[in-house]
């Protein structure tokens, strides 16, 4: 038989193996020691392939590769999260005690790492946002917080709440545009961030929410309050949060400070607004801060939320050597009002107390509308000057220290103690109020749905002042065209429901699906909508 490679007769049997090869070219002759294969229960092993005999030699354990490629995967993502030392051994025993010391490959091991991570950091007090794990992984967030679920579970540990003053710390740390601050403002950044930051877990903005767009929102406002130019899109780059997202919080954020200056009760408290509440913070918030440190009663039924002291907000804004000409009054030295009687006293700041202390509203609204115009303007030197033909004269060092800082809510507090705090407005979650609007809504919606209803049933009955509640129901909505019905797809179900007898307290918790399914069949629903 001639070699397969160079047709010469040169073939020689190897004595070790069996296998022919060429003598000249080196050749081994493929399927001429092939031997047939029985698979009965005597039948042979085999001569190539035998028991046990697979991974040995060269060629790594399958185990001892699986485990090697695991540690490669968990040291590049440590690499990635910036892990070193006892958390990354704190991790690896982790996954070694879940997986029985088996660890593993895959797709799924990468989130396994991330999640162990995760349940790492989250129980020692650290940050590390599960966006920026997911992002990491190459996973979706809501995958990832699956297997922390799991992973939860499997272990029977109990994760802290998440520390939003960890976290906003850390984003503040990471901005390098407030590298440059010196140390006094940016301490003072961090603390006035802190506080809000715990005010805004007291009116649960944070309740049922991803925490770091209201860290991102927070750390805007303080930052514009202290002169520093920072915008929401420059701070989503250092975290992995929507845009969007950030922006409904900053909004919430000066919507509930808004509400705070309402309930001051102060002559311009009606004028401030979400466009201006950055001019109107240093007293709003200096008003809160002082709240916050006042000793409350044990009864809560006894204290009165129009008490405030504002002697010692306002007394930034009035200092001693202040005096103001205008239509030739002077009126000077307005501080000095606020010390009549007993300087440990109460002093509210309703009108009628006003009037007590000798200081008219109309006088206190001048004084505090030409200082905001003064300092937004930048004609204010602190010196004796003219404005408008007007002599006036304000101390400005004053009101730059409106910020106090000893409040316990500019420090890192427990929940318990965060909701026990007053800072001069009780809110309710937004989530909470959002459904209750909600709710009110779909019941107009079910009675408007009975009236159309008896009038068809009923013609001669039929009322037309009670087409307009329809109208009244859906004109806060803007629309790219008119149409011809004001009847959506939601007042067809909400008939179609009432036809079938269904419970209208039913029907008010939204659950249109399930309701479908349970009491009306699909052509019992296209037959009611011919008709």
């Amino acid at each position: 038989m001639p070699c397969t490679a160079c047709r010469n007769d040169s073939l020689v049997r190897d004595d070790v193996t069996g296998d022919l090869v060429c003598s000249d070219c080196g050749f081994l002759q493929a399927f001429d020691n092939y031997q047939a294969q029985l698979y009965g229960l005597d039948g042979p092993q085999g001569t190539n392939i035998r028991h046990g005999s697979i991974g040995t030699g060269s060629v790594l354990n399958y185990k001892d590769k699986k485990i090697f490629e695991a540690q490669k995967i968990i040291d590049h993502l440590m690499l990635q999260f910036g892990l070193t030392g006892s958390k990354c051994e704190e991790i690896r025993n982790m996954i070694s005690k879940i997986t029985d010391g088996e660890f593993g490959l895959g797709n799924w091991f990468p989130i396994f790492v991330g999640a162990c991570t995760y349940v790492v950091m989250r129980s020692d007090d650290k940050v590390m946002p599960m966006a920026e794990i997911a992002a990491a992984v190459g996973c979706d967030e809501h995958e990832l917080g699956r297997m922390v679920n799991r992973v939860v579970e499997h272990l029977g540990v109990k994760l802290p709440e998440f520390d939003y003053v960890e976290s906003f710390l850390r984003l503040v740390k990471n901005l390098s545009v407030l590298d440059r601050l010196d140390r006094d403002k940016m301490e003072r950044i961090k603390r006035q961030g802190i506080f809000l930051l715990n005010c805004s877990i007291i009116w649960f903005l944070s309740t049922g929410r991803r925490p770091l767009p209201l860290v991102v929102a927070v750390l805007v406002f303080v930052a514009e309050l202290n002169g520093v130019k920072l915008g929401i899109e420059e701070v989503v780059k250092y975290v992995h949060v929507a845009v969007v997202t950030c922006r409904k919080r900053y909004k919430e954020l000066l919507e509930k400070l808004v509400k705070v200056a309402h309930q001051m009760d102060l002559p311009w408290g009606k004028d401030v607004t979400v466009k201006n509440i950055v001019k109107h913070a240093p007293i709003v918030i200096s008003y809160m801060e002082a709240r916050s440190m006042k000793e409350h009663c044990n009864d809560h039924n006894e204290l009165d939320p129009n008490e405030f002291d504002l002697q010692d907000v306002l007394r930034e804004c009035l200092s001693k050597d202040v005096g103001y000409w205008s239509n030739d009054h002077r009126v000077e030295s307005e501080s000095r009002y606020f010390d009549v009687g007993d300087e440990n006293a109460v002093t509210t700041s309703t009108n009628h107390d006003l009037e007590q202390s000798r200081i008219s509203p109309e006088s206190l609204s001048l004084i505090y509308k030409k200082f905001a115009n003064e300092v937004d303007s930048g004609k204010f030197t602190g010196e004796y000057g003219s404005v408008d033909g007007r002599r006036e004269s304000f101390d400005l060092r004053a009101c730059r220290d409106w910020w106090n800082g000893q409040s316990k809510l500019s420090k890192k507090l427990l929940l318990k103690q965060i909701i026990e705090s007053d800072v001069g407005l009780d809110a309710l979650p937004p989530s909470y109020i959002k459904g209750c609007m909600v709710l009110e809504r779909r019941r107009e919606r079910i009675k408007v749905a009975k009236i159309r209803i008896n009038n068809i049933m009923h013609p001669s009955d039929t009322d037309n002042s009670n087409f307009g509640a329809l109208s009244s129901i859906n004109a806060g909505k803007k629309r790219k065209r008119a149409v011809a019905s004001e009847i959506g797809w939601e007042d067809l179900i909400i008939e179609i429901l009432l036809l079938h007898k269904v419970k209208e307290e039913e029907i008010e918790k939204g659950h249109y699906n399930v309701l479908l399914d349970l009491h009306v069949s699909i052509d019992g629903m296209l037959d009611v909508l011919e008709h």
